[in-house]
Formats: structure tokens, C-alpha cells, sequence
């Protein structure tokens, strides 16, 4: 079974349909999303939209949940981000059941999806939504163990926005360290995909997997970042450093 997992999209319409078209090329029919559809970015309702008509999974994200409910824990740029993507989301123009149609999709997003051995979250397997697990927490061998006491084999996550493979041993792998690919052996495995919306690895590159059977591929696509970042610098109430980040992926 061949598919492509994404994430952390952000509200950057130019980032995933860079990455959409990269996953059609490749022949990929399923599309699973793992959360963050809004937050940052300055196109909400185009990326709910084209995530209802592209992915057959999606899960919730911590900015998903945040324009559902209020934002918990988030930096002021970010809250600020949040409360105008809610309101671009209440008050947009054009037919009434778009409207309704993009928040019933958000409400009924899962926090987690089990298949088998694997397990797809937007944060960890011990927190969903909100716990980032980052490169340097293979340091931190207390978290990691109770981590992956709940992974019955391998996991999937976005959240921090830095790709790369974490194994039950302690060890974290970039995708550049990896060759860009990794196989699913029998040591337990936290993958994360990156992000498609807001690198913040040192690659502005959009970043996503896909993934057949046991191999993990990570896949690196250009997009108009100026474009994007253009569209942030029009909204007042975001922050320009949202869209400047995104030059250097950080």
C-alpha cells in the first residue's frame, strides 16, 4: 500500500498545492493528513477545503483545536493568527454551507488513528494534540520511554515541523542523515513527516512521506514562498515574522 502523509500545513495554500501535485506525479491515491490544517498562514478556508477534497484521513491538530475552541499555551503571534483564522472562518463570504461545512469537518477531526502496528498522531502517542517531541529529547531518555511504551510499533507525527526518525535506542535521524529514506524494521519508530506549510528545519522546502509498505520516503518540494509570504504581510493581524520564517525554514 502506497501513501502519502502530510502535515502542518498552516494555512499556506501555495505549500500544499505544490505538494498535492507532487503526490499526483508520484500516483498516490490516499492522502492522510495528520492535523494543523490553520494557524500562521493567510488562506484557512483554501486549505480545509482542498484537505476535504484531497485527503481520505485527517486528523485533529492543537491550531485546529485552537479555531474550534480558544488557544492554550500559544505564543501571542500565534493567539493573534488563531483568532483571525476563527474569524475568517465565521465571516466568510459566499454560500452559508461552506461555511457550516468547514467547521462540522473540524469538530469531527479523530486525535489519533490506529492501524495495526502503526499509530498517527499530530503530537505523540502520549499526548496527541499538544506534546512536541523534538531531536534533542533523545537525551531525555525518561520521556522517550514512556513515549514509546504506548507505540506498539511504529508512529507518526508532525507537530515540531522537523522531519526525521527516532528509534526506541535513542537515536534521532534527519531525513539528509537517512539518505531521504528509511525501512520499518523491528525496533520501535516515532517518524515524524515535517511540515508542509512552515519548515523549520533549515529547509524552506516544503516537506512530506510517503509511505509503502515498510519504507518510509521523505520527499522535499519548492513552492512559491514568496507568494505566501506576500499574503501574510497584506493581513494586519499577522505577524510579518510568519511569513518571513518561512524564507530560511525556521
Amino acid at each position: 500500500m502506497k501513501r502519502a502523509l502530510i502535515s502542518d500545513i498552516h494555512s499556506n495554500l501555495e505549500s500544499l498545492e505544490a505538494v498535492l501535485a507532487d503526490i499526483r506525479e508520484q500516483e498516490i491515491a490516499e492522502v492522510h493528513c495528520l492535523g494543523d490544517l490553520v494557524g500562521y498562514g493567510p488562506n484557512p478556508r483554501e486549505v480545509i477545503d482542498r484537505v476535504m477534497e484531497s485527503c481520505q484521513v485527517c486528523l485533529l491538530g492543537n491550531h485546529d483545536q485552537g479555531a474550534l475552541f480558544d488557544p492554550e499555551g500559544f505564543n501571542s503571534g500565534a493567539e493573534r493568527a488563531i483568532f483571525w483564522t476563527r474569524a475568517q472562518l465565521e465571516n466568510s463570504a459566499g454560500d452559508p454551507a461552506d461555511r457550516h461545512r468547514r467547521w462540522d469537518f473540524l469538530g469531527e477531526l479523530p486525535r489519533n488513528r490506529q492501524e495495526g502496528e502503526l499509530l498517527f498522531v499530530h503530537g505523540s502517542a502520549r499526548n496527541p494534540l499538544n506534546e512536541y517531541v523534538f531531536p534533542e529529547d533523545i537525551y531525555n531518555r525518561r520521556k522517550l520511554e514512556k513515549i514509546f511504551a504506548l507505540i506498539r510499533r511504529h508512529a507518526f507525527q508532525g507537530h515540531t515541523h522537523v522531519p526525521g526518525v527516532f528509534t526506541e535506542s535513542f537515536h534521532f535521524f534527519s531525513p539528509d542523515e537517512l539518505g531521504l529514506e528509511y525501512r520499518l524494521g523491528s525496533e520501535k519508530a516515532m517518524v515524524n513527516i515535517g511540515s508542509v506549510g512552515q519548515p523549520r528545519d533549515g529547509n524552506p522546502q516544503a516537506c512530506y512521506v510517503v509511505l509503502e509498505d515498510d519504507l518510509v520516503r521523505f520527499r522535499r518540494v519548492e513552492y512559491a514562498v514568496e507568494e505566501t509570504i506576500k499574503r501574510i504581510h497584506e493581513v494586519p493581524e499577522l505577524d510579518d515574522f510568519l511569513g518571513d520564517r518561512l524564507r530560511d525554514g525556521r
